[in-house]
């Protein structure tokens, strides 16, 4: 399996000459779904969801197909038939040729005053999984996580005992588009040393084997 970061929450997988994109949002870059078989959003927030891009890449390939929350697909659902897919946990489903299967139900916390969105991560061929906007552990080993570091739900504590809860070989960081250059590296050496898997970060366009 090809990984390439596609900017902030957003990554691209490529599999068998097929590829899976999950969260495309405003956050990343402008083509990040096009070319997509198939599209994964783990929840509306515009950091991980942007309507107008997923338009351009679902009329730029007409077999592309989208696996969402229903607070998403209502909004796609009627300008593309039969290609929308309403999920949630505990579904599991084949996307692009890779086996997926749905962990998770709320974004994290922002703050107590503030509605708590649907969120579903996704466990990619049981091996990688992206966990959108929250702290979830699925209930199946993990190989590849991928680390949401910076965001106004969490701060570097909760991200390490994320990853030492998950137990997984290594961790990529995503949800990263807002931390500036200056901050990276004492993110890199809290979570290497601390979070007890390899850590690891990639910029917009670069890739690694998995």
């Amino acid at each position: 399996m090809k990984l390439t970061k596609m900017g902030h929450a957003c990554i691209r997988l490529e599999k068998d000459g097929r590829t899976l994109v999950v969260d495309p949002g405003a956050f990343s870059e402008e083509d990040a779904a096009l070319g997509a078989d198939a599209v994964l959003i783990t929840h509306e927030h515009p950091d991980h969801f942007s309507e107008d891009r997923l338009r351009v890449a679902l009329e730029a390939n007409p077999a592309a197909e989208i696996w969402t929350l229903r607070a998403v697909a209502d909004q796609l659902s009627a300008a593309f038939p039969g290609r929308v897919h309403t999920v949630g946990h505990g579904d599991a489903f084949t996307a692009a040729g890779f086996d997926v299967q749905a962990h998770g139900e709320l974004h994290a916390v922002i703050h107590p005053d503030l509605p708590r969105v649907a969120n579903t991560g996704y466990l990619v061929d049981g091996s990688l999984f992206h966990p959108g906007d929250a702290f979830t552990v699925p209930d199946a080993p993990v190989e590849t996580l991928m680390l949401p570091v910076h965001a106004p739900w969490n701060k570097v504590s909760e991200v390490i005992e994320y990853v030492r809860e998950v137990k997984p070989q290594r961790a990529i960081d995503i949800h990263d588009g807002l931390l500036k250059d200056v901050a990276r590296g004492i993110y890199d050496l809290h979570i290497g040393n601390l979070g007890g898997a390899d850590h690891s970060r990639l910029a917009p366009g670069d890739t690694t084997r998995l």
